[in-house]
């Protein structure tokens, strides 16, 4: 049989449940739980929005379209800037162990502003001209982004191994940092490595 006590104790347990329960949305405006793996994404597809079907083989004069988008996985709201580049074989592209960009100039820049689970892609057209061979060297002179035509001057070196004159056109992904009040790198890069066959 249960006594006075027994009572007070079972009503006080039952009580301090009580508050606990409703005190729980109160304490998740104050309390945070860890959440999943923070993130962005980047990626390049192909003329089909599919990842298939990017050009390698390409001439001057030719306009070639690509898809460039970006995700936020970061748990808040994210502003972005990609910046596009053009390399030789030899020179620089980011460095994933060190979380550095490439010392290359940026040639064209998108920028975005995403919430939190959401996406963002838009076209990406480039065309060469000024294209020229000799001995065993090919020369770009200038190449056009989206309409905006860049002098590039850029030589390349007849590829043996792969039999080509290779470059790449490679995209950054940066992020605005509040802290420092800038863009910082975000350690994410896409690339497209070209042949450039002919000139016309």
């Amino acid at each position: 049989m249960w006594t006075l006590s027994d009572y007070r104790r079972v009503f006080c347990v039952a009580g301090l449940l009580g508050v606990i329960v409703c005190s729980v949305p109160s304490l998740m405006t104050f309390v945070h739980l860890p959440s999943g793996e923070r993130f962005s994404e980047l990626w390049v597809l192909g003329p089909g929005h599919m990842a298939e079907g990017y050009p390698f083989n390409v001439r001057s004069n030719e306009t070639y379209m690509v898809y460039v988008g970006v995700g936020n996985h970061m748990g808040a709201s994210s502003y972005y800037r990609l910046y596009v580049k053009f390399r030789n074989q030899t020179e620089s592209l980011p460095n994933a162990t060190a979380k550095t960009p490439s010392s290359l100039p940026s040639l064209y820049e998108y920028r975005e502003a995403l919430e939190v689970d959401r996406s963002w892609e838009a076209p990406l057209t480039f065309s060469f001209s000024g294209v020229s061979f000799f001995e065993n060297r090919s020369m770009v002179e200038s190449l056009v982004i989206n309409d905006v035509a860049f002098r590039v001057d850029k030589m390349t070196s007849w590829d043996a191994e792969n039999n080509g004159y290779y470059c790449q056109l490679f995209v950054e992904l940066w992020i605005y940092n509040a802290e420092p009040d800038t863009f910082i790198f975000h350690n994410r890069f896409v690339s497209l490595w070209l042949n450039i066959t002919a000139s016309v």
